[in-house]
């Protein structure tokens, strides 16, 4: 590195001190806290996507949220030239640069990685990043702080691309990189023009004249109803009503918003008993997060919750469907290709999901909780389907499976224009299209669930009895030492301490359909426990027992 560049980064560094007893950590949802400490933080974020634009010479993304939290806090992450999340290698770096402790610490962090990396330091290469934010009001200063980070790489640009969607930002540097047009009006065109496809390709007998169906939207008072907003003009056969966009006075995630809605069972603020009926949808307040609800009753604020785990058996039941169409018949070359289907969930998903999809005969994975894992095992598959229950997920298709639908639809079309194999193969490219393959995203994912529902021709409540979910509860132990919990098998079995796997065993066989696991959260000194029963009584009464054995193996704390 050559004095000029260690001076500029010197220089521009002594203006973003490191806030006092401050120590951050770099999680799948990048750095986020109150927004009045991130300063440094975004501006040293800003250093980092500089590097791993120059290290991958492709273009990068840095978005600036803090998706279902309070509007206080802020946050940043950084978008891989795939459009997924920052690959885990980079953590410890990113971790290491915001908890530098001066400039000159800072300085000797970079010097060091850009030689272990052989970033190619010298101004010959550009970097180039696009940024992002969402709509809370500290958004714009700290943007400027991470546009500061950046240019005090040499030959290093941003584009700021204005307010969007978490998704929306994943989009354009995946988009960006594959060399494909990656505008906001690009991605929407995408998105309208898919759905309107799947739209057409449904069978007559199934569309239903002169009714139509209205979806009703909680936008979380944030960046994903002002979106929706502008989307909802391009859709045909779809009549869409936001509510909580922003404009009406509403604060951002507060009683409003999927995270809310998810976790407490309870319709959101402008939502009554006016809806009873309804088919209602939510998105958390950077719009990477849908889950669906619909109000049972006048008489009371709980709702018919359809969450992320229904979601994915909704997408997996369509999609079977579609290959199951395509491997009929024909004397084509290319139908005899099996694509291979793996539906990847965590140890949190509801056991009746679980069995559901099994019952369809799909292989199902395990992977640790966090979005990164569910990523990389989706993409093992020639179509790989995750979900969260909290309405995070998406579909990922292979090249190779692509390529191979792309052929087979061009032999259909000279064999057998017309016929349900060939729209079967345009209803799965429409899906690879109107899906955002970078990340989980409320308003594609929107968008795919209602073009589904209209095609089988499904009401929500339909939906919502594919299958009964198990009662669960989740409760957390504080303990001095999250790290003396080791778990294997997806975290759903314990190692360490020795004993306690054998204990929580013996809890769990008392109960029918009980399953319980235990694992140390990523961000807190607790332990997270989590168990389901046949009842809620005894999926509480599970948990609790499973709370205290806890407490009795690490011999501190208490539940909460």
């Amino acid at each position: 590195m050559n004095e000029e560049q260690q001076s500029i980064l010197l220089e521009s560094a002594s203006r973003f001190p490191t806030p006092e007893g401050v120590k951050l950590s770099y999680g799948t949802a990048g750095f986020r806290a109150d927004a009045s400490i991130l300063q440094s933080t975004v501006f040293r974020v800003g250093i980092l996507a500089a590097l791993r634009s120059l290290k991958t010479q492709s273009v990068i993304g840095l978005m600036i949220t803090a998706s279902h939290n309070k509007v206080s806090d802020n946050g940043v992450k950084i978008a891989d030239p795939s459009g997924g999340m920052l690959t885990q290698e980079w953590e410890p770096f990113a971790d290491a640069l915001a908890n530098a402790s001066d400039a000159q610490v800072l300085l000797g962090l970079i010097i060091e990685f850009i030689k272990k990396e052989n970033i190619p330091l010298n101004g010959v290469r550009s970097a180039e990043i696009l940024l992002g934010r969402d709509t809370r009001p500290s958004g714009e200063s700290l943007l400027e702080a991470a546009r500061q980070g950046i240019c005090s790489i040499l030959g290093s640009v941003s584009l700021d691309m204005g307010i969007l969607t978490t998704p929306q930002l994943h989009w354009m540097v995946r988009a960006r990189n594959k060399g494909i047009k990656s505008s906001e009006l690009d991605y929407f065109e995408q998105l309208s023009s898919s759905f309107r496809c799947l739209m057409d390709l449904i069978p007559k007998e199934r569309k239903i004249s002169g009714v139509v169906d209205k979806l009703t939207v909680d936008g979380a008072n944030g960046v994903g109803g002002e979106k929706l907003e502008v989307l909802k003009k391009m859709l045909n056969g779809l009549l869409i009503e936001v509510r909580n966009s922003g404009k009406e006075g509403g604060v951002l995630n507060e009683g409003v918003g999927a995270d809310y809605v998810q976790k407490e069972k309870v319709f959101p603020c402008g939502f009554g008993p006016n809806d009873v009926g309804i088919r209602c949808a939510s998105l958390d307040g950077d719009a990477d997060r849908l889950v669906y609800f619909s109000v049972p009753s006048k008489s009371s604020n709980k709702i018919g919750l359809v969450d992320g785990d229904k979601m994915l058996s909704l997408f997996a039941l369509f999609i079977k469907e579609q290959l199951s169409i395509l491997s009929k018949g024909g004397d084509g070359k290319l139908n005899n290709y099996q694509a291979r289907l793996g539906i990847v969930q965590t140890a949190y998903a509801n056991g009746a999901s679980t069995d559901y999809l099994k019952q369809l005969g799909l292989e199902v994975m395990f992977t640790p909780t966090g979005v990164k894992y569910l990523h990389e095992k989706a993409a093992e598959y020639d179509i790989g389907i995750y979900f969260e229950a909290n309405g995070h997920g998406t579909i990922l298709f292979s090249e190779r499976f692509l390529y191979w639908v792309e052929a087979r639809n061009d032999e259909l079309s000279s064999l057998a224009k017309g016929s349900e194999q060939q729209k079967a193969a345009l209803r799965l490219l429409a899906v690879s299209k109107l899906i955002n393959q970078a990340v989980g995203d409320a308003l594609s994912g929107l968008l795919l669930v209602e073009a589904i529902l209209c095609h089988i021709g499904w009401s929500i409540h339909r939906w919502s009895e594919l299958y009964q979910d198990l009662p669960s509860r989740q409760l957390k132990v504080k303990v001095v030492d999250r790290t003396a919990v080791v778990t294997t098998n997806a975290e759903t079995l314990v190692v360490q301490p020795p004993g306690i796997q054998e204990a929580i065993n013996a809890e769990t066989a008392k109960y029918p359909q009980g399953r319980s696991f235990i694992r140390p959260s990523g961000t807190e000194d607790v332990i997270r426990v989590y168990a389901e029963a046949s009842t809620q009584e005894a999926a509480d009464s599970l948990a609790n027992s499973i709370a205290q054995l806890v407490d009795r193996f690490l011999g501190f704390g208490s539940s909460q």
